[in-house]
């Protein structure tokens, strides 16, 4: 089955929807000449600064854009979701793919709400997507064309890594990849006031501690290793670092952290649950 054109629509270019848009316009997968890029917002304003940016295609409507794309990303807020989709409802088809990255909304809720006329994929992406250097974990339910999954992969792919996930464990992939980004920004400022108590300058301890995640995250991503081999890799015996990782254990680092991604997992188990009972 084939989509009905290659075009690619974004609903709403918030962080999330302008990221993917400054992604794909760089990127070779949209250079194709069967392929161009539309994008609707509310605020028109926000769409012509892009339009600027970026040489993107603008309507003045989510439903112009569901006739002239076959690829439909939806990006706005989780509780337009519905509003958005009773405008466009109408014109979706069996050659349109819709493309989902609003928190808290299954694959059968938004189904329900097409009134079961197109496919759709469920995606939860985050912020380093900005930067190209995103992960976003996908999901979909196995009547949906492979030739769909390549195509949202592709697109995805041009703001980073993509992992295909089963629907069940979106809720761990939201608390480790979608919202981590957070926990990881409290961790680089702690780090960096720690640096500061010590007398480096506030922007030399964000450049430093900044430097250092980036690069134990590529440690592990390259070298495969577990990240307990890495640790131990700079413990010294009576060193530092070991003094270090021995208060972070005291103190609960590991309990800390594995509380929060459950908190977080937990919440967007209950969001899901509440946007089940209003659709």
């Amino acid at each position: 089955m084939k989509l009905r054109n290659n075009n690619i629509g974004i609903i709403g270019i918030g962080n999330m929807g302008s990221a993917i848009l400054r992604c794909l316009s760089q990127s070779d997968f949209a250079k194709f000449k069967d392929k161009s890029i539309w994008i609707y917002d509310k605020d028109f304003s926000k769409c012509k600064q892009l339009q600027k940016e970026t040489d993107v295609n603008i309507t003045s409507s989510a439903a112009e854009l569901t006739e002239k794309c076959g690829i439909v990303i939806l990006a706005v807020k989780p509780l337009h979701v519905a509003e958005v989709l009773s405008e466009i409802v109408d014109l979706l088809t069996r050659d349109h793919l819709i493309l989902s990255v609003a928190a808290g909304i299954s694959i059968a809720q938004l189904k329900n709400m097409m009134k079961n006329k197109c496919y759709v994929i469920r995606a939860m992406p985050n912020t380093p997507a900005l930067i190209g250097e995103g992960m976003t974990a996908i999901c979909y339910d196995s009547s949906i064309p492979n030739e769909y999954i390549t195509m949202a992969c592709e697109i995805l792919r041009s703001c980073g890594k993509v992992e295909i996930i089963s629907e069940e464990q979106i809720h761990g992939a939201t608390a480790i990849s979608g919202s981590s980004p957070a926990y990881v920004y409290m961790i680089l400022e702690a780090l960096a006031d720690g640096g500061v108590m010590f007398g480096l300058s506030r922007e030399i301890s964000y450049k430093m501690a900044a430097q250092a995640l980036l690069g134990a995250a590529k440690m592990l991503l390259q070298t495969k290793k577990h990240p307990g081999v890495l640790k131990d890799m700079v413990c010294s015996p009576g060193g530092t670092t070991i003094e270090a990782v021995a208060s972070l254990e005291k103190n609960g680092l590991r309990g800390t952290i594995i509380e929060a991604v459950r908190a977080c997992a937990e919440k967007s188990i209950t969001m899901e649950k509440g946007s089940n009972k209003d659709n």
